[in-house]
């Protein structure tokens, strides 16, 4: 497929990060078919994504028409032949299960156009396992986004071990044209940002759980010693404590325990106290 034929976008999931990639895909010009398996899951996306335009437009960093053209763009969905059809490109933002994973890009391989491009936004699993589950390994790359789309700058580009060279580079070019930034990073685990972040907060929560320091304190050393811009632990709980967790499990499943997680972070987790999402981690927010 070549970059100027792209005109359609599916995203599949519309939770944390799937609501945020179809705004900025919707944003840049591109239809959008934004996937759920519930349709309430489908407005509060929806209700989310009109909420930030209203913010950019009272801003006035883009116009009233612009946004409304921007939600126009954007046609949520239960139905997943629908979804992915007539998509040029198919950006999965499910769960962060491998075998979850697997088993609906076994399932949309079989739909969608046979040079659709399929992108998955994983933090921590292998790009080269979740493309075996398709026909369409060459055309199966990593597209790693971070929390807010919206607002994060940069993606993280991951090749798997069959990832086309043209594959790679129709990314680098897609990712220009949602006003991003990005870098190429080979399929290990954790890629760049989350091998460097992860331990960083598995250690903080591990000088929480120790007794040494409360969770305000140590994100205020690090924001003002480090110069963060935001605290370790407010950070796990904007990304979501069960993320990090199975990320760190992850980690400890490849690469060894060095990366066992804190038992605290467990138990918050078991606890239902997994970040913002639930109201609760670290601190407590207003739902």
């Amino acid at each position: 497929m070549k970059f100027d034929e792209i005109k359609e976008i599916a995203v599949l999931g519309a939770g944390l990060m799937g609501h945020g990639i179809a705004q900025v895909c919707a944003s840049a010009g591109y239809d959008v078919r934004l996937y759920d398996i519930d349709n309430a899951i489908l407005e509060n996306a929806l209700s989310r994504i009109k909420k930030n335009l209203n913010k950019l437009v009272e801003k006035g960093k883009i116009s009233r028409d612009d946004a409304d053209k921007v939600i126009g763009r954007i046609h949520p969905t239960t139905d997943l032949k629908e979804a992915v059809k007539e998509a040029d490109i198919v950006i999965e933002a499910i769960p962060e299960d491998i075998n979850l994973k697997k088993k609906v890009f076994s399932e949309i391989d079989e739909i969608a156009k046979p040079d659709a491009v399929f992108a998955t936004n994983t933090s921590s699993l292998s790009i080269t396992e979740l493309a075996s589950a398709t026909k369409r390994e060459d055309r199966f790359i990593g597209m790693h986004w971070f929390n807010p789309p919206p607002v994060m700058r940069l993606i993280e580009i991951i090749r798997g071990e069959r990832t086309s060279d043209e594959t790679v580079e129709l990314m680098k070019k897609l990712v220009k044209k949602l006003g991003k930034e990005y870098v190429v990073v080979d399929d290990v685990p954790g890629f760049i940002v989350n091998r460097i972040l992860v331990p960083m907060i598995n250690e903080a929560i591990r000088v929480v759980e120790s007794g040494i320091a409360s969770p305000e304190d140590v994100d205020k050393a690090m924001e003002l010693g480090a110069n963060l811009p935001m605290g370790p632990l407010r950070l796990a709980d904007f990304v979501g404590l069960d993320t990090l967790l199975r990320v760190l499990e992850t980690f400890r499943e490849e690469l060894g325990d060095y990366y066992k997680p804190s038992p605290l972070l467990k138990k918050l987790v078991r606890a239902g106290k997994t970040g913002v999402k639930s109201g609760e981690g670290f601190y407590k927010y207003q739902r």
